[in-house]
């Protein structure tokens, strides 16, 4: 990555994590992918039990593997034969990983989702949540994350579920209601009520869609 490209990230960093603690979360910086697996894993005490979302992040800084093969009680959803009781189970977790679709500069996430047990979890159950988040998903303001929520991250979701909407043959949102659409509830976290629930691992990469 372009060393002028680099501090430019470490400096909107270090605003987005000023207005996180503003927001009563907690921020970090990490450099790289190293960096960031090491700092969640530092955050994650062992012996956790841990769910997830669909968080693509998590899975390239190689966060999913470590935990799955780690001194952790993983709960594997994509193993599990009761949907249900699995979802139910998660929300009791120690900790949630999750990403974000969009954030702004000054710490306010930006999440759409399907099922909606994702933004759900987000919002309330496990313990603390952890988000992954890419410094190509920061924006400048609540209006262009949530454009980046439904013309980048949501039209790149659809494609890869193989859904039949609109966004996933245009590439773009057209608002639709059609019965394949992962944009059914919209969740922006604004501020946690709970101190030391939230924290977001801010990544110097391109991470997930």
């Amino acid at each position: 990555m372009d060393e002028n490209i680099v501090k430019r990230n470490e400096l909107l960093a270090q605003k987005v994590i000023k207005g996180l603690e503003s927001r009563n979360m907690t921020g970090y910086y990490a450099a790289n992918k190293e960096e960031a697996l090491k700092k969640a894993l530092e955050i994650i005490p062992e012996g956790s039990s841990i769910a997830m979302g669909g968080a693509m992040s998590a899975h390239e800084i190689g966060l999913v593997d470590a935990v799955k093969t780690g001194n952790y009680r993983f709960i594997d959803r994509d193993k599990a034969e009761d949907k249900r009781a699995c979802m139910l189970e998660s929300y009791d977790a120690d900790f949630f990983l999750a990403s974000a679709n969009a954030m702004t500069d000054d710490g306010i996430i930006v999440n759409i989702d399907g099922n909606s047990n994702r933004v759900s979890m987000i919002a309330q159950g496990p313990k603390k949540v952890l988000f992954i988040v890419g410094m190509n998903k920061v924006c400048a303001d609540i209006d262009s994350a949530m454009k980046r929520a439904r013309n980048v991250a949501a039209p790149t979701n659809a494609q890869r579920f193989g859904l039949s909407t609109p966004c996933a043959k245009l590439g773009t949102c057209m608002d639709c209601k059609s019965p394949d659409t992962i944009c059914c509830q919209f969740l922006i976290t604004r501020f946690s009520r709970h101190k030391d629930r939230i924290h977001v691992i801010l990544v110097n990469d391109n991470l997930g869609f």
